[in-house]
């Protein structure tokens, strides 16, 4: 019986073979890996140190050009056109005096779907935030106002921190005059982005400051949303404003109550704080669109008071 056996194996081994050409490439792909994710980390800390970069994370600070817009809306529909003028009039020669802008547009030009006609208001802050991107605050000023005190530039009055620190209502009842909702203790005058002040019945909407930041873009647009428009509250966005500062915290936290005669005293006093020479400005609320009551009427005493401060 015939067994087959193994080969033998040769005592002269076949060389070795060069080196798989894989291996080069992988040791290229991986340093051109470890490359692009050193690059990408050293990207990303280059962005979140260089302050000069603009982050998401970051709010864009306005630069101050325009400091302050000044808004009114005009109704050239319900009122005189000649009393209209010297509102514009009065709004454009105290921002050219201090550098402001004024932005005087009319109620029609905003399509308040049906809510009356004094919802533009919000609008027109809104658009004047758009169109100045770069102002630090927008006051809007109603068209039955005056502004008396033309050499005080709103920071003088309002604005400065120290100035608005020592006029900031705090612990205090929003809306008058048990409201169980109030004005925060502790809220500093860097921290507002909203001044507004109260007469005897509740906030004044005729006279109010806002921050160009983005609470006081949300702070707008929630003021003005459609669902307060419906709720047909009986002073409209007066009405709407003091329910958001009672209902929302958020809006409350950025809040500054002031003297009412710091931004619009009243010319007649069993409704508010009455005017008084030398007051920053003068309001006729209440005035009606004709008549002896009419804000026409009663605009031409301090018209005429206006003028001549003007020309000294």
């Amino acid at each position: 019986m015939h067994y087959a056996y193994p080969s033998r194996k040769s005592s002269n081994p076949p060389p070795f073979r060069p080196r798989s050409a894989r291996l080069p490439g992988l040791r290229r792909s991986r340093i051109k890996t470890v490359g692009i994710v050193l690059f990408v980390i050293l990207a990303v800390l280059w962005f979140f140190s260089n302050p000069s970069v603009p982050r998401p994370d970051r709010e864009r600070v306005p630069s101050g050009r325009p400091p302050v817009v000044i808004v009114t809306v005009i109704d050239p529909t319900q009122f005189n056109n000649g009393y209209l003028k010297t509102i514009k009039e009065n709004r454009e020669q105290y921002a050219a005096k201090h550098g402001y802008e004024a932005f005087v547009v009319k109620a029609y030009d905003y399509d308040t779907l049906g809510a009356p006609p004094s919802w533009s208001k919000l609008m027109a802050m809104r658009h004047a935030l758009t169109k100045f991107p770069d102002c630090k605050f927008v006051w809007y000023l109603d068209q039955d106002a005056y502004i008396m005190d033309v050499n005080k530039s709103l920071e003088e009055q309002v604005l400065g921190q120290r100035r608005l620190e020592s006029l900031m209502i705090k612990n205090y009842p929003v809306v008058p005059p048990d409201s169980i909702i109030k004005t925060f203790s502790h809220l500093r005058a860097d921290e507002v982005d909203l001044v507004v002040s109260q007469d005897t019945s509740g906030l004044v909407a005729g006279s109010v400051v806002v921050r160009n930041s983005e609470w006081g873009k949300f702070f707008l647009e929630t003021w003005m949303d459609p669902l307060y428009r419906s709720y047909n509250f009986q002073k409209a966005e007066r009405h709407a404003l003091e329910h958001i500062v009672q209902w929302h915290p958020t809006i409350l936290s950025k809040l500054a109550l002031v003297p009412q005669r710091t931004l619009g005293p009243y010319t007649r006093t069993d409704q508010g704080d009455a005017y008084q020479d030398g007051d920053f400005v003068v309001m006729f609320h209440g005035c009606s669109k004709s008549g002896q009551q009419s804000c026409e009427t009663e605009s031409v005493n301090y018209y005429q008071k206006w003028s001549s401060l003007l020309s000294n």
